[in-house]
């Protein structure tokens, strides 16, 4: 019988993935403190901030002055995207202590996303991999659409689990599996988990869905049977993709927290000070959370 872990690490992707789609231009000051409001909630990894280009991401141009204004936490993962080898040698000179890569399971998707086929980004990865593990900087993987694209519909569970593999194989210590644009149900990332259990460790896998269709706590809750314990989400569940028409935003960490507590999984993290970081940032951008918890606590 299936059962759920005792605890569950929280990936915070809420200052990268859920500010990189916002059009105003978010001061480096508020990403600043909104990270340290996470870090003051009990989160200790959290995606501060990506080396892409500029002009593809403005919202992340100033990632360098975020990584270098935080006030660091002890025990605490401040991590960058960086799709090729000089976005990586920024991260490392802003002072990343963690960096993470990302392929799609569906060629359409990688083409739109990042200019080159799923086998050219894996080469593209491994001058990254292999400076990294030199430098002994962990390398996290992420993979797009694995459970269906934006262009091409349904993605093959094999297809996934062997880019899953094929990152882990060039020294990606986790992978995170992307439901980008949030179409997947419980029987899919169920089976999705299985198949990518055949090639890697349960405990090298993570998850990241989007609530598109309102499914992404009961996905979450699948992962869990499934066997994995380490779950990605967004402050106030903002983000989407940019290259993913109608994807709406990440599960908002609220979400997900205030689910682990009900099952009485641990995660270190209070809700409280969660719902001010929350609060914190919807304020800013002038509009309501995109978490259920937070709009039911402040009625």
């Amino acid at each position: 019988m299936s059962t759920l872990p005792s605890t569950v690490k929280i990936v915070e992707v809420g200052p990268r993935d859920g500010l990189q789609n916002e059009s105003q231009t978010i001061p480096t000051a508020v990403k600043i403190k909104l990270i340290e409001l996470l870090t003051d909630a009990g989160l200790n990894y959290i995606e501060a901030g990506s080396f892409v280009n500029p002009k593809w991401v403005p919202q992340m141009a100033d990632s360098d002055q975020v990584f270098q204004g935080i006030n660091r936490r002890p025990n605490t993962t401040y991590a960058a995207l960086t799709p090729n080898m000089q976005g990586y040698q920024r991260a490392m000179a802003a002072g990343a202590n963690e960096v993470a890569i990302f392929a799609a399971a569906s060629e359409s998707f990688s083409q739109k996303n990042i200019n080159c086929s799923i086998q050219e980004s894996l080469n593209r990865f491994a001058p990254i991999l292999a400076a990294a593990q030199q430098a002994q900087i962990p390398v996290r993987g992420y993979i797009s659409c694995v459970a269906g694209c934006p262009y091409e519909g349904a993605v093959s569970a094999t297809a996934v689990a062997d880019i899953a593999e094929q990152l882990f194989t060039l020294g990606c210590y986790e992978i995170s599996l992307g439901d980008t644009i949030g179409v997947g149900t419980p029987g899919q990332i169920t089976e999705l988990i299985a198949r990518c259990k055949q090639r890697l460790p349960v405990s090298k896998l993570a998850v990241h869905f989007h609530d598109t269709y309102g499914q992404a706590l009961a996905n979450i809750y699948a992962a869990l049977l499934a066997g994995v314990n380490v779950v990605d989400s967004s402050i106030a569940g903002l983000g989407g993709c940019p290259y993913a028409k109608g994807a709406s935003g990440n599960i908002a960490t609220e979400d997900v927290l205030y689910m682990l507590n009900g099952l009485n999984i641990a995660s270190g993290v209070k809700l409280d000070k969660l719902l001010t970081a929350g609060h914190y940032i919807s304020e800013f951008l002038q509009r309501p959370s995109g978490s259920k918890v937070a709009n039911a606590k402040s009625r």
